[in-house]
């Protein structure tokens, strides 16, 4: 039976969309495999890795009738990419092993049984669906990834909390040093829902995601989350835990703010990171009336100073920072200016957007 039949092109841009959550190593062999399901001439693909499944479905030709079966989705993908882009590739199965021809090229794949292959069984109990434009989601996720955890063993900050309630949804990520927020407009008012989405899942709807106005829909249960978008189905299960109150953390009042160029901020401190240690990531800002100072240091006794003008009629303050956390920042928005807010050299530094009331970072200040 053909499976399949379409330009090298299409099968690969199916392929490529589920299958960034297979692992190459795994206790379970099936789920190196993608799974095919054939109706008609329409093709199911789906991956999972017990944790998250990734499905889509494209019209790819091939003999009508139903079909199904698994086949090592790295593999494929390797052969498909070695192929050019406008070869016609068909898949044929017979005896438990497709065959996939482009060309004079052949190759013979060994599959496993599709009964075998392990779904995620989905939630009964998902909360109302609501949606926004794949690039709003896109920019707010982009906005706050970099300040979750990574291998934290508070494990409810590897991921980023969301939270849909009346006409607004909040991302919110933190490492227990830095904290970002951001927030969208909902076009219906929803009852409150409020999620952890784990590290790999949020990576791989950046991954995923589109810069385009084309709608997500999204859907929250008590353990899982679903997606649909651009043709494609997401389920994931959820970090169980409670998130820490993110409300005490963002700073009010601070008394003292300047507004500056995002880019030449961003420039400045990355000078002042290549004489920082490794392993100590430390620069200090110097802020005074017209002047904002950085510096670093290094046990070579290195030193890099760098000084941006600034409109500043505040206090005189000395503050230390990690630098990464700052740079992570900056080099996520695309915003022109920034607005930086202080205390004291003890307190919690607050930056925002003019302009963008949703978007808020908060990063804690180091000893140097």
């Amino acid at each position: 039976m053909i499976v399949l039949k379409a330009a090298q092109e299409k099968i690969l841009g199916a392929l490529q969309a589920v299958a960034g959550i297979v692992e190459r190593r795994h206790t379970l062999p099936i789920l190196a495999n993608v799974l095919l399901r054939k109706s008609g001439d329409a093709i199911e693909f789906t991956t999972s890795d017990l944790e998250i499944q990734v499905r889509t479905t494209q019209a790819l030709g091939g003999d009508d009738g139903n079909f199904s079966t698994t086949v090592g989705a790295r593999k494929l993908i390797d052969i498909l990419r070695a192929l050019p882009a406008d070869q016609l590739v068909s898949l044929s199965a017979a005896q438990n092993k497709l065959t996939l021809q482009a060309g004079k090229s052949r190759f013979t794949l060994q599959t496993l049984p599709a009964e075998d292959f392990p779904l995620v069984n989905e939630a009964a109990d998902f909360g109302p669906a609501f949606a926004v434009p794949q690039k709003t989601l896109r920019h707010l996720v982009n906005q706050v990834h970099f300040a979750m955890a990574v291998h934290d063993i508070r494990y409810y900050l590897n991921g980023i909390l969301f939270i849909a309630e009346g006409k607004q949804l909040t991302l919110v990520a933190t490492d227990g040093h830095r904290l970002a927020l951001a927030q969208a407009k909902l076009e219906a008012e929803i009852p409150k829902q409020e999620v952890i989405l784990p590290r790999k899942t949020v990576l791989e709807l950046q991954r995923l995601l589109r810069d385009e106005d084309t709608p997500i829909q999204m859907q929250f249960a008590g353990n899982q989350a679903r997606f649909e978008f651009s043709g494609m189905q997401f389920v994931t299960k959820l970090v169980e835990g409670k998130f820490p109150d993110f409300n005490r953390v963002i700073p009010k009042n601070h008394k003292n703010a300047l507004v500056l160029g995002r880019a030449p901020l961003l420039a400045s401190l990355q000078r002042a990171a290549i004489l920082t240690s490794e392993k100590f990531k430390g620069v200090r800002l110097n802020v005074e009336p017209g002047a904002l100072r950085i510096a670093s240091s290094n046990a070579e006794q290195e030193e890099a100073k760098e000084e941006l003008e600034v409109d500043y009629e505040g206090d005189a303050i000395e503050i230390g920072f990690n630098v990464t956390y700052l740079m992570d920042a900056l080099a996520n928005m695309d915003a022109e200016m920034v607005k930086l807010e202080l205390q004291d050299s003890a307190a919690s530094a607050l930056f925002t957007v003019p302009g963008d009331p949703g978007f808020k970072y908060v990063v804690m200040p180091m000893r140097i």
